[in-house]
């Protein structure tokens, strides 16, 4: 009688279990920590009305995710990759800078500061209270040090739960969004990682909710080792919808705003193009035929990014755990990056 040994996880993939599994608690301290520091950064963007957010990687997807909510209250925000604004930088004056970076140590973060120096509005967003960030600026500081796993996740909830604490000094009431990590959604992710089974290539794409689309996007290619990419709904529409068929996989992200309606549409012509669909939806509405829903309670904002994101996160690892034997051990690259 033939016995087939199970596979082991891999060890990049397990260590990436043990930052998810303490995600939610390490998010919920992070935003009850940093409640000083966090008006300090509020009071800094009440004043200027203006908040430019710089991070590489997923620290800038963060950036993306939250640039909405900002200006949900009024501020002029934009996130830009922190190495394009070293190569064509926007003037400071007048604005509130937010560093982030997870490490406190990236190559970008040590040469923009070498060159920016300080300022009483520039602020940074770290795990690690120890960095070269964090001793270079005023910092809010995410709970349970640095994430040791390759692809972002325990960093990305952390320190969206770091914004949450300045949303919340500004005036957003945290609540729902609290209420989701104390009591995660559960969705089976079987169905969705069936109907990706075959593609070559998945793009993600959202609304107000393309930044958490953008994390995803990164960590699948990170991890899958495929190239995968991130499109927002309009620029998806503008031409790239050539590309679409059996072979192209696509998430989309969808929340109970103003914006469903679009997402909604996107939907519809992905699954009229025969594209294998993958819908995150918090939008209380009613599912689009043809495509794979994951549905949870109607929500908008921070509170559909905590209860979407910790699932997007399984579906990515359970995607990359099916295309790559040793997901999760980077072959190219490191966990920090020191080099331009």
């Amino acid at each position: 009688m033939m016995m087939t040994a199970a596979r082991n996880r891999p060890a990049g993939l397990a260590a990436i279990d043990r930052e998810m599994a303490r995600q939610h608690a390490d998010a919920i301290t992070s935003f009850r920590q940093n409640a000083a520091e966090a008006q300090k950064a509020a009071s800094s963007i009440k004043r200027t009305g203006r908040l430019l957010l710089l991070g590489m990687g997923g620290s800038h997807a963060v950036g993306r995710a939250v640039e909405p909510l900002y200006r949900a209250l009024g501020v002029d925000a934009l996130a830009l990759p922190l190495s394009e604004q070293l190569g064509q930088p926007l003037p400071l004056e007048g604005r509130t800078v937010i560093v982030t970076s997870q490490s406190g140590e990236s190559a970008e973060v040590v040469r923009w500061f070498s060159q920016a120096g300080g300022g009483p509005d520039i602020f940074g967003l770290t795990l690690e209270g120890g960095s070269y960030l964090a001793r270079t600026a005023p910092c809010l500081v995410g709970a349970g040090g640095t994430e040791l796993a390759f692809a972002a996740t325990r960093s990305l909830t952390v320190t969206l739960a770091l914004h949450l604490a300045i949303l919340a000094a500004l005036g957003e009431d945290p609540a729902p969004a609290l209420a989701a990590l104390r009591a995660p959604q559960d969705c089976d992710i079987a169905s969705a990682l069936a109907a990706l089974g075959k593609v070559e290539t998945i793009v993600t794409s959202g609304r107000r909710l393309q930044g958490v689309a953008e994390a995803l996007a990164l960590g699948l290619t990170e991890l899958s080792r495929l190239p995968c990419f991130s499109l927002e709904g309009g620029q998806l529409r503008h031409g790239p919808m050539e590309m679409l068929g059996p072979k192209i996989g696509v998430i989309l992200f969808r929340g109970n705003d103003p914006t469903s309606g679009l997402v909604t549409a996107m939907a519809t012509s992905v699954v009229e193009a025969g594209a294998p669909l993958v819908v995150f939806d918090a939008s209380g509405q009613a599912p689009v035929g043809g495509a794979v829903t994951l549905s949870f309670e109607p929500a908008e904002g921070m509170a559909a990014i905590f209860a979407m994101l910790p699932v997007a996160q399984r579906l990515m690892i359970a995607f990359a755990d099916s295309r790559v034997d040793n997901a999760g051990t980077p072959v190219r690259t490191t966990k920090i990056t020191r080099s331009e």
